[in-house]
């Protein structure tokens, strides 16, 4: 019988801040995902990372991001902070997404970048 243990971070995203707190409470540890601009840090979260859909920090195509989604390059924020050390470890990310734009970015995100899939995934 085939095992599969998927070992990408899960992202469960939530529409509004009451539920951002209340996902946090329920299991503490979380890295956030907010659009900028960025809530402060709330409890029980350990790291944070914010995106803008509208205004990418590189111009399109450029060498380092190679043209990908501000999105996908927050959840890159989020990750080299991890490996690196220069965040607290987390197992999981809350993206505060409030808006369809941004809900439907980050489903593209997980599904169509090569790098943000091989280390993110929707959480079911």
């Amino acid at each position: 019988m085939p095992v599969f243990a998927d070992g990408r971070i899960p992202v469960l995203p939530v529409p509004d801040e009451p539920t951002m707190r209340a996902a946090l409470a329920s299991r503490p540890g979380a890295a956030i995902l907010a659009e900028a601009p960025p809530p402060t840090l709330p409890e029980g979260a350990v790291a944070m990372a914010s995106f803008d859909l509208y205004l990418s920090s590189h111009p399109q195509a450029c060498t380092c991001c190679g043209g990908r989604s501000p999105l996908s390059q927050a959840l890159d924020r989020l990750f080299l902070a991890r490996v690196k050390g220069q965040s607290r470890w987390f197992d999981r990310v809350v993206a505060l997404v409030p808006g369809a734009d941004a809900r439907s970015a980050l489903a593209t995100a997980l599904r169509e970048d090569a790098v943000t899939a091989s280390r993110y995934r929707a959480e079911v």
